[in-house]
């Protein structure tokens, strides 16, 4: 099934990640695609890191060097000795390898398990000094690790135009990317990584990089690159990624200082960090989901669903306790409604969602139900 919507991504720390989608009017309702945490990322110097003799008419590359992995062999924790080892086997070996190499290697080891992310996001801006555009980059794509490469390949595409020629090439960068008449899934993922790489531009200016989001045409558009911007500032890990707009002491920062227009995709992400910065109190984010504004409140706790599911790995007996921790009917359905929406989505059926909405007492189990009708007729 293939939904004509409006795709938003929010974390969920050390699990996985939900997706909100949108239709034009703007109902949102969520689905699952994991990921972890995420490198902060340079603007690429197209010059740097050039190790490549020679590409072929093809796309293939010839290799002049064989990458070094003894730091990953010895058992790294050093995101750099990732970095680099995945940049020259992209460049020397191509992303099929590269991507062979990271999928041998993730059930191995944690670490590569909870930097599986972003080292596709290695992979994928090293494709941008392989390809000449970014359908060909994405013609040789891996959505593997939650579609990381293709986040990079914007980063590396707008680390080659610059922060001066940025404004009068951003309509065009997507333009080649199939799937913008129907909203497909990798024409999502260019403007979604337009938000990825206007964050890497701008050093991590979060209200910088919306207002060059606004710059694109189209709404939807819009939005979208708003969610790889909101996406790329709350993915924060304090070793490879860091911001200055989240704070701790305030956990619905930045979502209460944005304009409304930016709020709803705000919310839709922040009960992940809100979870971090509470250290996984639920009841307590309950409560700051309670203080948002009438209009995205539903959307806060619709997204503390989805966090329920994912760090459950949607498990149906701890999403039933966590979502009964609201204190209300609007806390407790919308809190279901976001955590149906993620067993749809992780497991690609509808059968575990019914499974959870069967364990809920009669009032959350119609609405769970109905939830599931509705939004698995659309996945």
């Amino acid at each position: 099934m293939k939904a004509k919507l409006f795709i938003v991504v929010g974390t969920l720390a050390l699990v996985g990640l939900g997706i909100f989608l949108f239709n034009r009017s703007g109902e949102s309702s969520p689905a699952v695609e994991p990921f972890i945490n995420q490198s902060a990322i340079e603007a690429s110097d197209p010059q740097k890191g050039a190790r490549v003799s020679d590409i072929s008419v093809s796309g293939t590359i010839s290799v002049n060097k064989i990458p070094s992995n003894n730091c990953l062999d010895q058992g790294s924790q050093d995101f750099f000795c990732y970095e680099e080892y995945y940049e020259d086997l992209t460049e020397n070996e191509g992303v099929t390898v590269a991507f062979a190499d990271l999928k041998e290697r993730y059930p191995k080891s944690p670490y590569v398990q909870s930097q599986c992310h972003p080292i596709t996001h290695v992979i994928g801006r090293a494709a941008t000094r392989i390809y000449k555009t970014v359908s060909e980059a994405y013609s040789y794509g891996d959505s593997y690790c939650w579609s990381g490469y293709y986040h990079g390949i914007l980063e590396g595409v707008l680390g080659k135009i610059g922060r001066k020629n940025l404004l009068s090439q951003l309509n065009q960068i997507c333009t080649d990317v199939p799937g913008k008449a129907e909203y497909g899934f990798n024409y999502y993922n260019c403007v979604h990584g337009l938000g990825h790489g206007l964050m890497a531009i701008t050093n991590g200016e979060l209200f910088e990089s919306l207002t060059l989001c606004d710059s694109l045409v189209g709404e939807w558009e819009q939005k979208s690159c708003y969610s790889g911007a909101f996406m790329e500032n709350i993915i924060v890990d304090g070793k490879n990624h860091f911001t200055k707009y989240l704070k701790p002491t305030e956990p619905l920062y930045p979502c209460n200082a944005v304009g409304d227009k930016y709020k709803g995709t705000c919310y839709l992400m922040q009960t992940s960090y809100m979870l971090e910065a509470t250290r996984e109190n639920f009841p307590k984010v309950f409560e700051l989901c309670s203080q948002v504004e009438d209009t995205f409140r539903p959307i806060c706790y619709q997204s503390l669903g989805r966090d329920a599911s994912g760090r459950s790995i949607s498990n149906v007996v701890i999403t039933n306790y966590t979502c009964n921790l609201g204190l209300n009917y609007e806390q407790k359905s919308n809190c279901v409604i976001g955590a149906v929406k993620d067993f749809i989505s992780y497991h690609h059926s509808d059968v575990q969602a019914k499974e959870l909405c069967n364990s809920f007492t009669a009032e959350l189990r119609e609405v769970c139900l109905s939830t599931t009708e509705s939004y698995y007729k659309i996945f």
